[in-house]
C-alpha cells in the first residue's frame, strides 16, 4: 500500500535541498531503488505536477553525472599521492 504523504514529502525534500538521490536516501534511511520508485513511478499517478519538476532535477543529475564522477576520481588520486 502506498504512502502518498510520504512520497510527497519526499518528493518536497528532494526539490528544496540540493540533494541527489543517493544523498536522500542516506537521510531518510531508505534504499536508493526504493526512493528513485516513490518518485519516479509512484509520484507521477499522486502528483503529476510535482512528478515534472523531479522528472527535472533528475535529467539533469544526469547530465552532470560524469563530471561529478570525474571529480571524485580526481580527488582520490590527489590524496594518493
Amino acid at each position: 500500500m502506498l504512502d502518498k504523504k510520504k512520497i510527497i514529502k519526499e518528493a518536497d525534500y528532494f526539490l528544496n535541498q540540493d540533494i541527489t538521490i543517493r544523498e536522500l536516501s542516506q537521510i531518510l534511511k531508505r534504499s536508493k531503488s526504493a526512493i528513485h520508485k516513490d518518485l519516479n513511478n509512484h509520484l507521477s499517478k499522486i502528483n503529476p505536477e510535482k512528478y515534472k519538476e523531479v522528472k527535472k532535477k533528475l535529467e539533469t543529475h544526469k547530465t552532470i553525472r560524469h563530471i561529478k564522477g570525474g571529480e571524485s576520481t580526481k580527488l582520490k588520486y590527489q590524496k594518493a599521492k
